[in-house]
């Protein structure tokens, strides 16, 4: 790193008077200003106010021009020849390669080196290959393959290759065998220019990678940095750019206002035009800025400078999960950690749950039936019970039962409040006096839970998970009592088969932790066979 400038009071000895912008690409004085490049994370800046003391304003939203509507992203940020060559590259060795294998392949075939009279290509073969080609190249793009502002080393280079041909190759494969297309395109073909792809893909990239560090190495196409901040993030930046010289970027030193951080510390932020002027700079990386005006102050100054910003946010030791920022409108978010959700056990779990249920209620709808007889017949009264429930994140759903109590219950409920023989947040009495000799005998075979088929069809509840609770239960839940209505409720769930006549409600609340933190789909079938054998001995309470 060069530290040959030295400033005193704001500017560098030897240049007297105020420091000129710095000019672009060799270009003339007078000559217009190349356009400065966007900031890398966090979105465009606004150039700085005119009048100081008017207070910046967010701009408005501005509906995105035709080249942006029209051009690949990498097109617009300026990129485009890279983008352009690295394609061309790409299709270019995926024509070749699979002319190359299907050689190779009749050769195999038929013994021989070089056939005199090679049989005739189909008609479809060119559009196949094209196809395949675009495949490739779509999927290379999703991964960042050529995009010139990514930087990535080359083992991430290397999978990002071998998943983009790796997919497009059993597209086309599948293609192949889906419409019968065999006879002219060989599955074999295929799979060989597979390999020949990944491995052209790759020499050539690794080339570019030499080349771009040889370049480097002479001092050709390089670009000046100055790195602001000269704190443990910033000497991480500058340890980085030094390890890859083919990024083709020298940092010439640290801009700090604590000058005693490091003897390559330039200056102060205040020294920034002094110094990109002296050492030449390009690029400007801001690490972590402490202070938001700072920040401010400093690219507003580059941009006038016309250097490229960089900000390199102080993430607290953790790693991102994903390359890219998402953006919220035109904030930038940067993911730093992202729970892992069983995406699949969930869908097959709905899934089970939507054709039980479906099943259950058609199969059973004589046996409904004649429950909802004996209910209307023996209490006056509706059939089904229709509850307000605490369901998944404390959301209210009704939950529908057929009726085992006297019509007027939930009223009887506080007058009996002080009979309950439960722990905690839940109401339970032996021999409740609101219920019916129907409501007992239904009870017993857990058949007045059957209507909650329903409840699982709509997707308010599953057939196994935490039984959910009514409102007035819910209103005496703890902070840690909530944590149980993270997953969907159930109509069985671990504490009905393994200690339903326990009356303690931390019990309960620890089963339901150790079902969410430890589910599986086999769990699941489990519990649904334990309850199936609970509801036959007749032990529901």
């Amino acid at each position: 790193m060069s530290s040959r400038v030295v400033i005193e009071g704001g500017r560098s000895v030897g240049q007297p008077g105020p420091v000129p912008e710095r000019l672009v690409g060799g270009t003339p004085a007078g000559a217009p200003h190349q356009r400065p490049q966007s900031v890398g994370l966090v979105g465009r800046v606004r150039a700085p106010e005119k009048t100081a003391s008017r207070p910046q304003e967010r701009p408005a939203h501005q509906s995105p021009s035709l080249a942006q509507m029209v051009l690949p992203q990498s097109a617009v940020a300026g990129h485009g020849w890279t983008l352009v060559a690295s394609v061309v590259a790409d299709f270019v060795s995926v024509f070749l390669n699979f002319v190359a294998a299907s050689q190779l392949h009749l050769a195999i075939r038929h013994h021989r080196l070089w056939l005199a009279h090679p049989p005739e290509a189909p008609p479809f073969l060119l559009g196949f290959v094209l196809l395949y080609g675009a495949l490739i190249t779509l999927l290379g793009a999703s991964e960042g393959l050529y995009r010139a502002d990514l930087i990535r080393d080359a083992e991430e280079e290397r999978w990002a290759v071998v998943r983009s041909v790796g997919w497009a190759t059993l597209l086309a494969a599948a293609m192949v065998r889906l419409f019968g297309l065999q006879g002219g395109i060989p599955l074999a073909a295929v799979a060989g220019s597979a390999v020949l792809n990944f491995l052209s893909m790759r020499a050539w990239r690794r080339w570019r990678r030499r080349q771009a560090t040889r370049r480097a190495q002479s001092g050709q196409a390089t670009r000046n940095v100055l790195i602001v901040g000269a704190g443990k993030l910033g000497h991480e930046v500058a340890a980085y750019l030094e390890q890859n010289a083919h990024l083709g970027r020298v940092v010439r030193g640290f801009l700090d206002d604590d000058r005693t951080l490091d003897s390559q510390v330039l200056g102060t932020v205040d020294d920034l035009a002094s110094i990109a002027r002296a050492e030449f700079a390009d690029e400007l990386i801001l690490t972590a800025p402490k202070e938001r005006g700072t920040a401010t102050r400093v690219i507003q100054e580059a941009r006038r400078m016309h250097l490229d910003v960089k900000l390199i946010p102080d993430l607290f030791g953790v790693e991102p999960q994903s390359h890219y920022p998402e953006n919220f409108g035109e904030l930038p978010v940067l993911t730093l950690h992202a729970e892992p959700l069983p995406a699949a056990g969930m869908f097959l779990k709905r899934g089970f749950d939507l054709m039980s249920s479906a099943l259950g209620l058609a199969i059973m709808a004589p046996l409904l039936g004649v429950i909802a007889l004996l209910i209307r017949l023996e209490s006056p009264g509706p059939v089904f019970y229709r509850a307000p429930r605490a369901g998944r994140k404390g959301r209210c759903f009704l939950c529908y039962k057929f009726r085992t109590m006297v019509a007027n219950a939930d009223a009887l409920k506080e007058r009996l409040r002080a009979q309950n023989q439960r722990q905690g947040a839940t109401f339970k009495i032996i021999g409740d006096p609101r219920i019916t000799r129907a409501g007992r005998f239904l009870r017993r075979y857990s058949l007045d839970e059957l209507p909650q088929l329903w409840n699982v069809l709509k997707g308010e509840m599953s057939l196994v998970g935490p039984r959910p609770h009514p409102l007035d239960d819910f209103a005496c839940y703890k902070l840690e009592h909530l944590r149980r209505l993270d997953v969907t409720p159930g109509i069985t769930g671990l504490w009905q088969v393994t200690a339903r006549r326990d009356p303690s409600f931390l019990r309960n609340l620890a089963l339901d932790q150790e079902y969410i933190e430890q589910w599986s789909l086999w769990m699941d079938v489990r519990i649904l066979l334990k309850t199936v054998s609970a509801m036959v001995q007749g032990s529901g309470a």
